[in-house]
């Protein structure tokens, strides 16, 4: 049986990271004999210019019909007109509206290796893991109105939060669950002190918590988690939030593992795949950074961790995500770095995005097959 997976380079060094991102699959593939399926497809500013929309309908079809999609990055300077109603950006919207993606898993793990590529203080980030789940369907970025206008006393903008019951019970369940199987600690971030959404938000999350009594919970609200995530990341396992909440504190959150070229996240929705497994899309959280594309400086890392999310929670081959990560953590460890990682270590070996790819594939092709 061939497993459907669509990938979606993106905009600028989108297809240089996923490149590799998808080169590792086919090394994973080639080895366990599993039957990946690859299709290609244009999203975002080049869908835009080849299609004239951010988001085809034919490649949201392939989408939907696809086990898990691995997508890069969105978006550039050359898009970025205020004034058109088509923005790269709108293409994930689609997506997640589209294959009902409501929980965006953003791991955050700091590797001993990488201390020294953060700005924090060594005994502040040793031991860091925590998973961040980011609700996806709803908030501010899909509630309605949201337009800009012009009126007699001048410009005008609304953007509107709006979030239902159900979309709130569901990623705080879903929380709790991943909670359960690690450290059985859940953090829940709003802002109950201004917005009617937060106040249902923490009553939800307290009628929840019920139904999981080995889980310790706490509310934060989403200034003082700002605060806390970088004072002490240490006391966080599972936090669970709101739409932009989760957006603007999981970018916070790269500084703690040396870059955003090192976060990989997953979304997921409920329906299942032909594997019995979610379907899932899988990317770095980090933009296009068209200040480098092309010049092969790009951190391929946080799409090859994604890709290993992929395998783990698209196809269940746990133990093959385990030796990408492995493979990662081990060219880390001989100390080879792309740029916005290389302080990380003195007389670190730099490398750019593909040796860095091909230093993980053949570290993954010198591993004990026995081991898979």
């Amino acid at each position: 049986m061939a497993y459907k997976i669509l990938v979606l380079k993106g905009d600028g060094i989108g297809a240089e990271v996923v490149g590799e991102a998808l080169q590792v699959l086919k090394t994973i593939a080639r080895r366990s004999a599993v039957d990946l399926d690859f299709k290609e497809g244009l999203v975002g500013g080049h869908a835009i210019d080849t299609f004239g929309t951010p988001l085809p309908d034919d490649v949201l079809k392939q989408a939907q019909e696809s086990d898990a999609i691995l997508l890069g990055a969105v978006g550039g300077p050359k898009w970025d007109n205020t004034k058109s109603d088509k923005r790269p950006e709108q293409a994930l919207l689609g997506l997640r509206r589209g294959l009902g993606l409501f929980a965006n898993l953003r791991p955050v793990k700091t590797l001993k290796e990488l201390v020294p590529a953060s700005p924090l203080r060594p005994e502040i980030i040793n031991g860091v893991d925590i998973m961040v789940l980011r609700e996806l369907t709803g908030g501010i970025y899909f509630g309605q109105p949201s337009e800009r206008r012009e009126t007699k006393s001048g410009r005008e903008a609304v953007d509107t939060m709006y979030y239902t019951e159900q979309e709130m019970r569901r990623i705080i369940r879903f929380g709790f669950e991943v909670a359960q199987n690690r450290r059985k600690h859940l953090t829940s971030v709003d802002k109950a002190n201004i917005l009617a959404t937060s106040r249902l938000w923490r009553e939800i999350a307290g009628e929840v918590a019920a139904d999981f009594k080995d889980v310790t919970w706490e509310s934060q609200l989403v200034d003082s988690m700002a605060m806390h995530l970088i004072r002490r990341p240490r006391d966080f396992d599972v936090i669970v939030t709101e739409n932009m909440f989760g957006d603007i504190l999981t970018d916070e959150a790269s500084v703690l593992a040396g870059s955003m070229g090192m976060l990989p996240s997953a979304s997921l929705g409920e329906e299942l795949n032909s594997a019995g497994f979610r379907v899932g899309m899988y990317e770095p959280i980090h933009g296009t950074a068209p200040d480098i594309a092309g010049r092969d400086e790009a951190n391929p890392l946080a799409a090859i961790l994604s890709a290993a999310m992929l395998l783990e929670h698209s196809l269940g081959m746990r133990t093959e995500a385990e030796q990408i990560v492995g493979a990662v953590e081990a060219i880390l460890h001989e100390g080879y770095r792309t740029r916005d990682i290389q302080s990380a270590a003195a007389g670190a070996k730099l490398v750019g995005c593909k040796a860095m790819g091909r230093l993980v594939r053949e570290r993954i092709e010198s591993s004990d097959p026995d081991s898979r």
